[in-house]
Parts: structure tokens; C-alpha cells; sequence
């Protein structure tokens, strides 16, 4: 469900197993929120947008748009 993830991780040459350890979780874990099986929480999804410098909404696939909204 969640594309972006692994697309982002693809694109940086970056293996399961190096973003389940940047985020603290078990591959199981990252599995179920990869495929929308569990819901990704919001501190989780900070993190992944913050590592990958891209916005939220591109994680989620609400937009197409990597970049990250100005910070105020």
C-alpha cells in the first residue's frame, strides 16, 4: 500500500534491515507497515520523512510531490 517506503529505501540502496534498525522495529513490523496492514505512526512516518528529506504526503502516496512543505 505504502509504495513510497519502499521506493525511498530502493532508491538510497538501503536494505530492510538498515531502516527497520534506523527505526527501532522488527522486520515483521516494518513488513505489515510497508503493505498497510498497521498503521505507520506519526512518529515513525517524522523519522522516515526526515531521513529521506521528502514530505509525509509523498510517503502515504497522497502526492506525487517529494518535496518537504518549508519549514516556519
Amino acid at each position: 500500500m505504502y509504495t513510497g517506503i519502499r521506493d525511498l529505501r530502493e532508491d538510497k540502496d538501503l536494505t530492510q534491515q538498515q531502516i527497520e534498525e534506523l527505526l527501532h522495529i522488527i522486520q515483521a513490523t516494518y513488513s505489515r507497515n510497508k503493505n498497510g496492514n498497521l498503521n505507520v505512526p506519526s512518529a515513525v512516518l517524522i523519522t522516515l520523512a526526515n531521513f529521506y528529506k521528502v514530505s509525509i504526503d509523498y510517503i502515504l502516496g497522497q502526492t506525487d510531490n517529494s518535496k518537504c512543505y518549508p519549514n516556519k
